[in-house]
């Protein structure tokens, strides 16, 4: 049996007369994984989830579950349950009827039902709480009677459309890793939708980062994190230092008037470029011993780093995490690494780069050998 769950091939959907919400979409699901679809308000991302659950229809393209095209199989056919972001509870019914309520309408058996229901509420810590009432439950336990109900039908897939942004920051970062952990424990593909970032770095096994309805990119957190292929990934996904710059060869780029080595290659010689460092891998030094200076402008203490921002001679804003303080108007030194530079080309399409990003691998390879 093949690993590929979901696949979108060549998606599009369009409203009436408005612009395309999904333009020629093209994405495989592997089962058993957590996935994040990633991007600002409209971008598309659950879109995409209704799609899946069969809340709407594709204008264009085919989406295939588990190998059979699904484009008009309703939504109650699909063996996928969806966690809304306001949870979607009946308040008229107790958490043991709310997670029962599936099951009710496919007639099971009340033991058979009971059984179900008290084995969902075990896994989600709610045992005990069948008879409270809906009003009488925090936001996280709501959230885990959502999580319940959606895991007592036994679905292939869950689908959760920003179910955590109702909460405090901190139940927020608990309910995190308790989805995490649970989506480990069951086995089950889970497609999270969420704007933000941190929250998709630190909950997926991959991300699809979505801007204007298409797939800017798609990998690891750390290949999202460490190796985004333009601008608004770089910018999107963490904070970024980007500058304008010029590849002046392989491992050789040049910036803010000086060249530095780097560890990117298989791009043109002299071709103009976009460069990425991130504030934590800048480090503080003297003026002098700097690989580049900026005058001090503002610092913020963040709790385990401080936030200075700062420009150089030529007007571009650094921005640095950093355990040492500084002064406003201090003139100081920031010194990086060559992999703490990361080079973007312009209008890279994913699949060049993922093919420039393999290069460096069978390079690597080549030169141990």
């Amino acid at each position: 049996m093949s690993n590929t769950i979901i696949q979108f091939q060549n998606v599009s959907k369009q409203y009436d007369e408005d612009s395309l919400v999904l333009d020629d979409v093209s994405f495989e699901i592997e089962r058993g994984k957590f996935y994040t679809l990633l991007g600002p308000s409209g971008c598309g991302k659950t879109t995409i989830l209704r799609l899946i659950a069969g809340f709407t229809e594709a204008t264009k393209g085919d989406i295939h579950f588990n190998g059979k095209k699904m484009n008009h199989i309703p939504a109650n056919k699909r063996q996928v349950n969806t966690v809304f972001q306001d949870y979607a509870l009946f308040p008229h019914l107790n958490v043991f009827e709310n997670v029962a309520f599936g099951l009710r309408i496919k007639k099971m058996k009340n033991s058979e039902i009971k059984a179900k229901v008290e084995e969902a509420l075990s896994f989600v810590n709610l045992s005990g709480y069948g008879d409270r009432e809906i009003k009488d439950m925090s936001g996280g336990q709501r959230q885990r009677v959502a999580i319940a109900r959606a895991i007592v039908n036994q679905p292939e897939v869950i689908l959760l459309d920003e179910p955590l942004s109702a909460l405090d920051l901190k139940l927020r970062y608990q309910m995190q890793g308790e989805l995490r952990e649970l989506q480990r424990r069951l086995g089950i593909t889970f497609i999270f939708v969420t704007h933000d970032q941190e929250e998709a770095l630190a909950m997926s096994d991959e991300i699809f980062v979505l801007n204007k309805g298409t797939i800017q990119q798609s990998g690891t957190p750390n290949d999202i994190y460490d190796e985004p292929i333009n601008r608004f990934v770089a910018d999107f996904i963490g904070e970024s230092n980007i500058v304008s710059g010029t590849m002046i060869q392989d491992y050789l780029v040049e910036f803010v008037g000086k060249q530095f080595t780097c560890v990117d290659k298989g791009m043109n010689k002299n071709e103009p470029v976009e460069v990425v460092i991130r504030p934590e891998d800048l480090e503080i030094t003297s003026h002098e011993q700097g690989m580049l200076q900026i005058k001090v402008s503002s610092q913020l203490f963040r709790g385990v780093h401080y936030e200075i921002t700062g420009n150089d001679k030529d007007g571009n804003e650094w921005l640095v995490h950093s355990t040492k303080s500084v002064n406003v108007d201090d003139d100081i030194g920031l010194k990086f690494e060559p992999e703490a530079i990361h080079v973007m080309r312009f209008d890279e399409t994913e699949e060049d780069f993922d093919k420039r990003l393999d290069s460096y691998s069978e390079g690597d390879a080549n030169e141990q050998s």
